[in-house]
């Protein structure tokens, strides 16, 4: 395996790929787009900032991409600035990709991860959380090439678990969930 440059994080996108940048390589796609009339310095300063939170103070070398953006968003508006933030109707999450990371142990840590990443898609303020790839995700987590009895129960307990972290974590009563 390849070691990762110490001035990079991978950056996870949501189709499951993780591409490494450096924080100029952020800069360069932030800048490149409309920035809000914000400074180019300003903007270079920030993503620096929250790349070494990431990297330095909670020693990570992996981040999502909205975790990252999310990050870069506090930190300008603490500073007094707001930004233009593009559609947040539909939040997606990949299960087959939640199954994936907790291959290892399964169940155990599947269901707290699932929270976890629905309140990240909540915090967006979507009218639609959509969470994909169901039927794959039950088959790896229950270390099955055919659908049987058991997929079936797991199906239905993740799905009902999705509904209570719902009506539990939801703090606007507008947003649906869909599971597909």
């Amino acid at each position: 395996m390849i070691a990762l440059r110490s001035d990079c994080l991978l950056f996870q996108l949501t189709n499951g790929e993780s591409v490494p940048c450096s924080p100029e390589m952020i800069i360069i796609e932030i800048v490149g787009e409309p920035g809000g009339g914000l400074d180019p310095d300003l903007l270079r300063h920030a993503a620096a900032s929250v790349f070494h939170y990431f990297k330095v103070e909670l020693e990570r070398e992996t981040v999502t991409v909205g975790e990252f953006s999310r990050a870069i968003e506090k930190a300008l508006c603490h500073l007094g600035y707001t930004i233009p933030v593009g559609s947040r109707d539909i939040s997606e999450t990949d299960l087959g990709l939640l199954a994936r990371e907790s291959s290892d142990s399964l169940e155990l840590f599947f269901f707290p991860r699932l929270r976890d990443e629905l309140r990240v898609r909540l915090r967006q303020s979507p009218r639609i959380v959509r969470f994909r790839g169901l039927r794959g995700c039950v088959k790896q987590l229950a270390g099955a090439r055919r659908w049987s009895g058991r997929c079936e129960q797991l199906q239905d307990r993740i799905v009902e678990f999705l509904r209570q972290c719902m009506d539990s974590e939801a703090e606007k009563p507008g947003c649906a969930l869909m599971v597909e």
